[in-house]
């Protein structure tokens, strides 16, 4: 059986143009002749260097209204809610160690309008200017417009006005109706979040975008969830990267359902494949393909760097979503560990800042013997 790829394919790659059917023959490939041509298409997009930022989550409480079958992370009963003080606490910790962004999500709150995200953004901006806010989903934005009686535009206006400066492009699961009615049928519809996404980018804030796969979507599912975001992007050009994210199966009810039918995390080479994937059917559209440390763990991230993937994320200091539904590979790494990860899988380690502009040079083995590195580090 013939598991290559077409040269007629590979051109319609190289142009940005694949097909639902040209992605089906991908994932038919055999995975070394995959990861091969994602890790040429890569090097064509960006070049040897690996990128990471010095960041921190920052999820303000886990109490939730919503109804997400795959979610380990609510808890209505034994809820937090960070205090503005305790929130500027775990900014002012981010600005010691350099970071250059907090990441800011959390919970649904039933009792809270738009008012309290902006003052979120205030009270950071008011002490820390410089900080990049890069917060609040395409859900949380719906949601708290919804509870205001305001649309998403207005609500992405105000939250611009008050600071924010960059939207994670969470809570797209899969974008299908289909597979939302089983995994989170209160959230806000597939149409419903390209919608959110594209109004911020006309707004002027840019997102990422992110695809949760490995529960109970199918295949072609994937395909359409990948070229939905290259729709997007080619109408608004506002998408600075796409992350693929394993389904953590643990301490939530859609994965014990498919645990008990012997089904437990993505196996790594689906994972990769997906990488690949991605890379190939956004190629010349979206630049930066992320791969999670945090839910793939850091060997399989490295491994990911040769199968289109060029960004290793954040440093983040805290991780509680992945952590609270079994992933138990860390919720903190320095920049230093990262650049290792990066050279050791043969890339060159740049840090860059959230919008993927001001890259810093890494900093060389010499520069690492002068006294007083570490500490400026």
């Amino acid at each position: 059986m013939d598991t290559g790829i077409p040269e007629e394919l590979k051109e319609r790659a190289y142009r940005g143009i694949c097909t639902k059917e040209d992605a089906a023959l991908l994932l038919g490939a055999g995975p070394f002749e995959l990861f091969s041509f994602a890790d040429e298409l890569r090097a064509l997009a960006v070049g040897a260097r690996v990128t990471y930022v010095r960041n921190r989550n920052i999820n303000f409480t886990n109490r939730c209204t919503g109804t997400c079958r795959f979610c380990a992370f609510k808890d209505n009963k034994d809820y937090y809610i960070l205090s503005p003080e305790e929130l500027l606490a775990k900014v002012r910790e981010a600005k010691e160690t350099k970071a250059t962004e907090v990441c800011i999500q959390g919970g649904l709150l039933p009792d809270v309008d738009l008012s309290f995200y902006l003052g979120i953004l205030e009270s950071i901006k008011a002490e820390y200017p410089e900080m990049h806010i890069h917060a609040f989903s395409p859900m949380e934005v719906w949601h708290a417009a919804r509870l205001s009686g305001i649309s998403v535009k207005e609500a992405l206006l105000q939250l611009k006005k008050s600071g924010l400066d960059s939207m994670p492009g969470t809570a797209a699961e899969i974008l299908s109706d289909r597979v939302r009615e089983i995994i989170c049928p209160a959230k806000l519809k597939a149409g419903e979040w390209v919608e959110v996404v594209k109004q911020a980018h006309t707004t002027g804030l840019p997102t990422t975008a992110t695809m949760m796969y490995g529960h109970v979507e199918t295949p072609e599912e994937r395909i359409e969830h990948i070229l939905t975001i290259r729709e997007i992007q080619k109408e608004t050009g506002g998408i600075t990267e796409f992350v693929p994210l394993p389904f953590m199966p643990y301490n939530n009810p859609i994965g014990e359902k498919l645990m008990k039918e012997g089904r437990y995390t993505s196996p790594g080479t689906e994972d990769l494949k997906i990488y690949a994937l991605s890379r190939i059917l956004l190629h010349t559209h979206v630049d930066n393909i992320q791969a999670s440390w945090v839910k793939l763990g850091k060997k399989l991230a490295q491994l990911a760097l040769h199968c289109g993937a060029n960004d290793l994320g954040g440093t983040l200091m805290e991780e509680r979503i992945s952590k609270s539904a079994g992933a138990n590979n860390g919720e903190t790494i320095t920049a230093k560990e990262l650049e290792w990860m990066i050279r050791g899988a043969g890339r060159i380690p740049k840090e860059r800042n959230t919008l993927y502009m001001g890259i810093k040079e890494p900093v060389s083995d010499s520069q690492r013997e002068v006294p007083g590195y570490e500490a400026s580090e």
